[in-house]
């Protein structure tokens, strides 16, 4: 069976670092007008094509006074790399867009593997959006990379019910499962969600990956000082 997985799908353990457009919640925030919204759309799809430059351009022809221009140039800045991303994501906080900016900087807490920020920032959004599957896979994979295998699966799961027809959340449950070395669920859920060998083959890289930070976490000098010591009391064998 694990020949199977290896042959037969991928993830990117991508979450924190999704393409995706973050949904904006736009009930409450005054409506770009026409051309505006025609230029935002525009922007999108570039960045979408991954063409960043070309998308924050457009934007930059946008007031910032808009809530959704700042959110689309904080994505465009983060997916670059740089900083001025951080700013606009907390210029959010407070607004219509407060999930979307906190999502934002969970995801810049995460590219930084500053876990207990990005899960701080990712708790927060999803408490603000609960049913915006986005943020729900992304808490899930700052959860996995803690190794809170519970947590994560919770929060997987409800991405993949609340988003059908995007397979991040499955990419990054099949991890988890070949994690657990439960091949026949991960085998199945892979033919489910229709994933490539490709991807199954990064699935299980991945899980790998987490296994030996974790194996290399057990055996640092400090944690086999603690097993020595608990060892001369009989509590580790």
């Amino acid at each position: 069976m694990k020949t199977v997985i290896a042959l037969a799908a991928t993830l990117m353990l991508a979450g924190c670092a999704s393409n995706g457009v973050e949904a904006s919640r736009t009930a409450d925030c005054a409506r770009p007008g026409a051309d505006q919204e025609l230029a935002l759309n525009m922007a999108e799809d570039m960045a979408n094509e991954g063409r960043l430059y070309a998308s924050l351009a457009n934007l930059e022809r946008l007031p910032d006074d808009l809530v959704q221009v700042r959110l689309r140039k904080a994505r465009v800045l983060r997916l670059m790399g740089r900083n001025e991303a951080e700013p606009l994501y907390k210029s959010l906080l407070g607004t219509c867009l407060a999930a979307d900016g906190e999502h934002g900087l969970g995801q810049l807490a995460a590219a930084k593997n500053d876990n207990a920020a990005a899960t701080q920032y990712l708790e927060h959004a999803a408490k603000m959006a609960p049913t915006e599957g986005k943020i729900r896979n992304d808490l899930g994979v700052v959860y996995l990379n803690q190794r809170r295998i519970s947590e994560a699966r919770f929060e997987f799961m409800t991405a993949m019910e609340l988003q059908q027809s995007d397979t991040l959340a499955a990419f990054n449950m099949v991890t988890l499962l070949i994690y657990q070395d439960n091949w026949k669920q991960a085998a199945e859920l892979a033919n489910m969600a229709k994933l490539s060998p490709q991807q199954v083959a990064d699935a299980q890289a991945r899980a790998e990956k987490i296994r030996g930070s974790a194996t290399q976490a057990a055996t640092s000098p400090a944690n086999r000082l603690t097993e020595v010591v608990d060892a001369s009391t009989g509590a580790v064998k």
